[in-house]
């Protein structure tokens, strides 16, 4: 869907119009589904039936569930409701911004109103990129949980056009107060794709994401950083109420690389990162703690 000679897709005028209204539904986070990411992280389960859950741990639950028919050559959903109209689309999760209000525990029935936020096109080092942002509201009846924001961005690129790559970083390891370390490979990215019910191919399918995509192995998820930097809170402060959480992801990391994590307070602050040795830094992030 690319113009006369493969030219570059106009994104403006793809994503003109465009304006899917708000969606509403109910799900809940099972013991079963903190058990299973507890294992992912080769911990015990770290909350039970009416606990609080770890803050993101809401990603587990409202997964979409689109049957084989209706998924595109990337394994993504060929249509979506927040999905924009972008001509070869390739998604890129950016980041995002939450706060908290009150705890969300596990197994309450939690409803999420979502909606569309701004849509802006900028001009990146591989042509012009859609930043689409959505913004969700969690509650329990009446009473405000969470408010979410997330970044997501879309380029167009046909199949077999390769991407450039970050070139490696030869800065060392930063120093962090508290720190951690997690190895991956396969096997883990497997047991996030099927926690979340993600079946884009660039976390499991090697000839797609170096031959496609373009990138040089396996794709860590981006999520899954998040999930990280927060657990230096999780770990650290165990007691604290986490009332904010902002993060950007920066720069991919791939299957075999050990992923280090790292957090610093201040005051009621803890600035947190995580990457890959040899590799620019994958996530940087604030938590602000309840005082």
């Amino acid at each position: 869907m690319t113009g006369p000679g493969n030219a570059p897709a106009d994104l403006s005028a793809a994503l003109d119009g465009w304006a899917p209204g708000p969606l509403v539904g109910t799900d809940t986070v099972t013991p079963w589904s903190v058990a299973a990411f507890s294992g992912l992280l080769d911990l015990d389960p770290v909350a039970a039936d009416g606990d609080p859950l770890p803050p993101l741990w809401h990603w587990l639950a409202f997964l979409d569930t689109p049957p084989m028919s209706a998924l595109g050559d990337d394994g993504h959903p060929r249509e979506g409701h927040f999905l924009p109209p972008v001509p070869d689309r390739r998604r890129m999760f950016a980041g995002g911004r939450l706060t908290w209000h009150a705890p969300w525990r596990v197994g309450e029935p939690v409803t999420r109103r979502q909606e569309l936020g701004p849509v802006r096109v900028k001009q990146g080092r591989s042509g012009e990129m859609a930043f689409v942002t959505t913004r969700a509201e969690f509650r329990r009846g009446d009473t405000l949980l969470c408010v979410e924001e997330q970044d997501i961005v879309y380029r167009s690129q046909p199949a077999g056009t390769v991407r450039g790559t970050v070139a490696p970083d030869p800065a060392p390891r930063p120093e962090h107060e508290w720190a951690f370390t997690v190895p991956t490979g396969p096997e883990l990215l497997f047991r996030m794709s099927a926690l979340t019910y993600n079946t884009h191919r660039i976390h499991y399918d090697l000839p797609y994401v170096t031959g496609v995509e373009g990138y040089p192995g396996l794709v860590v998820h981006g999520p899954l950083f998040a999930l990280l930097g927060l657990e230096i809170a999780r770990r650290h402060r165990p007691t604290a109420f986490v009332r904010g959480f902002e993060y950007r992801l920066t720069a991919p990391a791939f299957a075999g690389a050990d992923v280090w994590v790292g957090g610093t307070p201040d005051g009621d602050r803890i600035d947190v990162a995580a990457g890959s040795d040899g590799a620019p830094e994958s996530v940087r992030g604030s938590i602000e703690l309840a005082t």
